[in-house]
């Protein structure tokens, strides 16, 4: 984390003013560096009071997203390291490379804009700037490749709880990893691997959530949602990727201790938006329909059928569907 960052988060907390030689002392810089700090925060969007014997204040930040806003937010070690873009092809194709270069676990890849950015089975994600956030997070667990798979119902989850923490609204979870509210998308999530048998190199979580769209494309609108359409307010985004990095930080640790999701099935099923309901299975094979029951400890989707036998659905190529309509 930068100086300028360190700053801009002590500001943040403190909710006061902070004075110029207790910075200085905290940071062990000059009171010129400290003046030049403020500076560059003032140039990039910050409101902040300066009063002689006071110190420094931050009055407001708006929905600004930098790397040093985004530093400063973040609570834990996830999102503590951000590599932050205007403009991007793809951040998991970016976080892979950082990946490959040794970047370490917790570090995130955030972009304002995406231009090629891809959901499941290679479908475009539709990426203005200025309004959603995509970000993709570096992963390294010591879990088996079979097992990767689950992260992406941890991120559902991550981005669930951080979606109530800083929206206030309460979304619902399509199985294995949409985030849906009244019956349309807001979030997608694609993870992705570096393995071998023996273990996995790294894994790249990559999500993008709707955010301030107000509106969208006619081929989408039907099914996509953003959270301001949802709520009606804004959303400061770089609270809501804290947000989300506090609550994957906490379920990854949950995973890990326990190498599958055993620890999460309740939290997991009590957010499903399909759980109880009639659900259209569509695979390779056919599709038949039956009464989704929940998850088990491997993030496999339970399906009861007219017979009673219960079907074990891998996430994947698989699509579900609710009976009249997407959830």
């Amino acid at each position: 984390m930068t100086l300028k960052s360190e700053i801009l988060k002590l500001l943040r907390e403190s909710g006061s003013f902070l004075s110029g030689q207790e910075l200085c002392e905290r940071f062990g810089v000059s009171r010129t560096a400290v003046w030049k700090v403020m500076r560059q925060l003032e140039e990039e969007g910050y409101q902040i009071a300066a009063v002689r014997n006071k110190g420094y204040h931050l009055i407001d930040s708006c929905d600004i997203m930098t790397k040093t806003e985004i530093e400063s937010c973040t609570a834990g070690g996830f999102g503590r390291e951000v590599e932050y873009h205007e403009t991007i092809d793809s951040t998991n194709i970016r976080a892979k490379r950082l990946a490959e270069e040794g970047a370490a676990a917790g570090t995130l890849v955030v972009s304002d804009c995406q231009n090629a950015g891809r959901g499941r089975r290679g479908r475009v994600w539709v990426s203005p700037s200025g309004k959603n956030i995509f970000m993709s997070l570096i992963l390294r667990p010591d879990i088996l490749p079979a097992s990767a798979s689950m992260l992406t119902l941890v991120a559902a989850l991550a981005v669930h709880d951080g979606i109530k923490k800083a929206a206030g609204l309460d979304t619902a979870i399509k199985w294995p990893n949409d985030i849906v509210s009244n019956g349309k998308k807001m979030c997608g999530i694609l993870t992705e691997m570096s393995a071998e048998l023996e273990g996995i190199h790294y894994v790249v979580v990559g999500m993008g959530i709707n955010v301030n769209m107000e509106e969208f494309p006619e081929e989408v609108k039907q099914a996509a949602t953003s959270l301001l359409l949802e709520t009606g307010k804004k959303v400061r985004r770089s609270r809501l990727i804290a947000a989300v990095m506090e609550a994957f930080e906490h379920y990854y640790e949950e995973f890990i201790s326990q190498g599958d999701l055993s620890g999460l099935i309740s939290v997991y099923n009590k957010h499903m938006a399909n759980a109880g309901k009639e659900v259209r299975i569509l695979d390779t094979s056919g599709e038949y329909t039956g009464r989704a029951l929940g998850i088990n400890e491997k993030g496999e989707l339970l399906v009861e059928m007219s017979s009673g036998e219960v079907k074990h659905v891998i996430s994947g190529e698989v699509s579900v569907r609710g009976i009249y309509g997407y959830v």
